[in-house]
């Protein structure tokens, strides 16, 4: 499964939810507060754009915006809601593309696990590296991303079911030797048909993210449990990290 296959017309045309799941209020307006006070009056960088999901609001909030995407068909969605000059966006891999004017963005954010894409630790890595050279001195770089559950695999088992509900499954199967877990969606009615979407990801523990961190100059400034500020402890599901530039 390449990202390019993943990330196509379909899913990009099915992949906002107004009002609901990532879309609902009370996970978007807390994303774009944080995103908003930490960008402190500069510029922003979004990789991973996509359909603009929080780039849109942001800019409402009066943060100019630049994106990175490699999806054509999630670009397409984001144009229906801003235009270029409202939201530029630069076609090209998180780890490597150029937006204009590096080092002069005050924040660079990639969020909802969206590192994890990246397959490699030597992608994970430029893509730390990648951020570092967008960034003015004294900049921040945001990730948000999930905490690994293999806790919960019992020896043999390569599944973890995480979330059950009427017409909704949802389960992970995981490569303990190289870190890689395929994310399973599975939609179905009444009747005897289903839909799958898959993804492949490179999960990553908050330790070997502070170790990324470094390696491009950065800092650990916080980590929280949530964009609300929660605290981050063993039994947390995932996790805001920012990482700062030296002043």
């Amino acid at each position: 499964m390449r990202q390019d296959e993943i990330w196509d017309v379909e899913t990009a045309q099915s992949y906002d939810t107004p009002g609901a799941g990532m879309f609902a209020p009370e996970v978007l307006d807390p994303t774009v507060d944080r995103l908003a006070e930490l960008a402190d009056g500069g510029r922003a960088l979004e990789f991973a754009i996509g359909t603009g999901r929080v780039a849109v609001p942001l800019v409402r909030r009066g943060v100019p915006v630049t994106g990175i995407e490699m999806s054509q068909p999630m670009i397409d969605q984001l144009r229906t809601k801003a235009d270029d000059a409202t939201i530029p966006v630069v076609v090209g891999d998180m780890a490597t593309a150029t937006a204009d004017a590096p080092g002069t963005f005050q924040l660079v954010y990639l969020i909802y696990n969206t590192i994890s894409n990246l397959l490699t630790q030597a992608e994970q890595v430029a893509c730390f590296r990648n951020a570092a050279r967008h960034l003015a001195p004294g900049g921040r770089f945001v990730i948000e991303l999930w905490v690994p559950e293999v806790r919960k695999l019992s020896p043999g088992q390569q599944a973890v079911v995480w979330q059950s509900e009427a017409g909704y499954i949802g389960l992970d199967t995981y490569d303990v030797l190289r870190q890689h877990v395929v994310s399973h969606h599975f939609r179905f009615g009444e009747g005897r048909e289903a839909r799958v979407f898959r993804s492949p990801h490179r999960y990553v523990w908050p330790t070997e993210l502070d170790l990324m961190a470094q390696l491009a100059g950065f800092e650990l400034e916080s980590r929280h449990a949530d964009w609300q500020g929660a605290e981050f402890t063993a039994d947390s599901r995932s996790h805001v990290s920012v990482y700062r530039l030296p002043q």
